[in-house]
């Protein structure tokens, strides 16, 4: 049988907590233990936003918002963004595009850095260029004022430039948005355009680049020559 402790076990850390799972307790009994856990826990954690992450059992999306539901019914905490549990991930897409972004100074020495995964419905706005480490999912949308660089994947909309900055650029490591506006230009993802390539699997899955060219956007796979280009 199966214990509570078991079952669900939340531990705090510097970003919120994280929940371990248990990886074999049936979904609909989890959820349950969950909310038991945090009824028993409300008074400690009190009125909080947090973010949150889940360790020791694959979710699907759906089973993650479930959770969240779950946890901002039975506490007074508010789950404000899921943090990425895989850090070497992580830090391997952050090593990959700073090494690629430094060929020409291009990392934003004024910028700021966001750490999570901005969900549908949320909004991220920041006064200058910034750097979001993890994915913008499809309702999500980000503003800055500077350039924008997603260390993930960028399925929701984004808007560089905002304050009429022309030579802004957005860079994803998956770059698959809803919407791009940089400045006062704007395409939908079906307007991409690779220069001088053949579009293909491994392109698919390299870095890319959006930028404003003759008043118009095009994203190309980047490069340290898309980079020159550019500047």
């Amino acid at each position: 049988m199966i214990t509570l402790k078991s079952a669900v076990i939340i531990k705090g850390n510097k970003y919120g907590i994280s929940l371990i799972l248990n990886q074999d307790l049936p979904f609909e009994e989890l959820k349950e233990e969950i909310a038991k856990k945090f009824q028993e826990c409300r008074k400690f954690f009190g009125s909080a936003q947090m973010a949150a992450s889940f360790e020791g059992r694959k979710l699907s999306q759906q089973e993650e918002q479930e959770i969240i539901e779950i946890i901002e019914e039975n506490s007074e905490i508010t789950i404000i963004c899921m943090l990425d549990s895989d850090t070497e991930k992580e830090e391997r897409f952050r090593l990959s595009l700073e090494a690629k972004l430094k060929e020409n100074e291009t990392i934003p020495q004024d910028g700021q850095f966001y750490k999570g995964t901005l969900r549908s419905g949320q909004v991220l706005e920041a006064e200058s260029s910034i750097v979001i480490l993890g994915d913008v999912n499809p309702g999500a949308k980000i503003i800055s004022k500077g350039n924008v660089i997603v260390l993930g994947a960028l399925k929701g909309t984004v808007f560089a430039g905002a304050a009429g900055k022309e030579e802004a650029f957005v860079v994803a490591l998956e770059m698959q948005p809803t919407q791009i506006r940089i400045a006062d230009f704007i395409a939908r993802s079906s307007d991409e355009r690779i220069k001088g390539k053949i579009k293909n699997k491994k392109l698919e899955t390299e870095a890319k680049i959006a930028y404003v060219e003759e008043e118009n956007i095009y994203i190309d796979v980047l490069n340290r020559d898309i980079m020159r280009y550019i500047n």
